[in-house]
């Protein structure tokens, strides 16, 4: 029983090694997911770089709008305590002043929460404010989050994304780095007779 957790144990510490060679420096560094691939992934919606810059980069390429829609992504502003902002994507519409996001990155680091309320709270009505359910309350967080608005993903960019190749990107995340291990070759086969 022993050699079998040996082996166990062995073929984790490989397989942990084998990842954090292969792994990206960006996903070395973040370690988690964040919203950002995540919400690139869900939505369609293809843009690079961190979430507050997404509301300028869709600028004639995405429609924009502030009437939230099934599967647009919900741009937030950057604050003091949101200096990178963020993005989740609109998986219901409740009503004009209620919606459910999809989103990462949000009531834990690198957790991934589905269907999670958000409300405008805005006295105008046009979600440029919000609340948004948080876990460790199990409620709405007492914070209220300014947000630029909604990107429609609408028809797919051209090929030329626009992405501006001398503007690092740094929300490469672990999320992509497995996604990309089912295109990868293995390096090794470990077969083991435990019988």
């Amino acid at each position: 029983m022993q050699f079998r957790v040996l082996v166990a144990r062995f073929a984790l510490v490989v397989a942990c090694c084998l990842t954090t060679v292969a792994m990206p420096a960006a996903a070395k560094k973040s370690g988690f997911l964040q919203c950002v691939p995540y919400a690139r992934q869900i939505s369609g919606v293809s843009i690079h770089g961190n979430a507050w810059t997404w509301w300028a980069q869709a600028e004639g390429r995405y429609q924009r709008g502030n009437t939230p829609k099934i599967g647009a992504v919900m741009s937030f502003q950057r604050t003091a305590r949101m200096p990178l902002g963020h993005v989740a994507t609109v998986s219901a519409v409740l009503s004009d002043r209620e919606v459910l996001l999809t989103h990462a990155n949000w009531s834990r680091p690198g957790g991934i929460e589905r269907n999670v309320r958000a409300v405008d709270v805005s006295e105008a009505g046009d979600w440029s404010r919000v609340k948004v359910w948080y876990a460790p309350s199990q409620d709405l967080g007492t914070s209220v989050y300014p947000v630029n608005g909604f990107i429609y993903r609408g028809d797919a960019p051209s090929a030329d994304d626009g992405r501006d190749s001398d503007q690092p990107e740094d929300d490469w995340t672990k999320a992509d780095f497995i996604a990309s291990l089912g295109h990868a070759k293995p390096v090794a086969t470990l077969v083991l007779d435990l019988s």
